[in-house]
């Protein structure tokens, strides 16, 4: 599955690659640190709540106000690397230069995020991964990725 993730005001619209059609949107809560991700029937499935600070961030992805997935910064420069886990499965998100992310599960890469410029300015978030691993949460890597090295990536 092809996904492009576009960020937009104080949100990421999720579009399927090929037809460019909206799957998801992503919206900020007014009050503090958290998105919401919804479906086109505006329905919420999950939550990325941000809980670390800037210099080690970390996030927790909330299925039914339950921590579903915690997502942890390892490393913001050398080896730049975003771990997401739960008591069952465990994401890691590896990259060199903090653009081009690989998306490993139970150590088999299933799929790669990257970063572009748009024309506006603003970053856009390329994911590809194999059908059978694509979950719904699955765009909130890109979201996590912008908020951690999204400034750094605009310079």
């Amino acid at each position: 599955m092809e996904l492009t993730v576009l960020s937009k005001n104080n949100g990421y619209t999720v579009h399927e690659k090929s037809s460019n059609k909206t799957l998801y949107n992503v919206k900020k809560k007014t009050f503090g640190q958290k998105w919401n991700l919804l479906d086109t029937s505006k329905y919420n499935l999950y939550t990325l709540a941000q809980m670390g600070d800037e210099k080690k961030p970390a996030f927790a992805i909330i299925l039914n106000d339950v921590t579903f997935l915690t997502i942890e910064c390892k490393s913001l420069f050398l080896d730049p690397t975003l771990v997401a886990k739960s008591k069952s499965m465990c994401y890691n998100l590896i990259s060199k230069d903090r653009r081009e992310f690989d998306i490993i599960f139970s150590d088999k890469k299933i799929g790669h995020i990257s970063t572009k410029v748009s024309v506006t300015g603003e970053l856009q978030y390329d994911i590809d991964i194999e059908n059978k691993f694509f979950d719904d949460y699955i765009p909130l890597f890109a979201v996590a990725i912008d908020r951690t090295f999204g400034e750094m990536n605009k310079q």
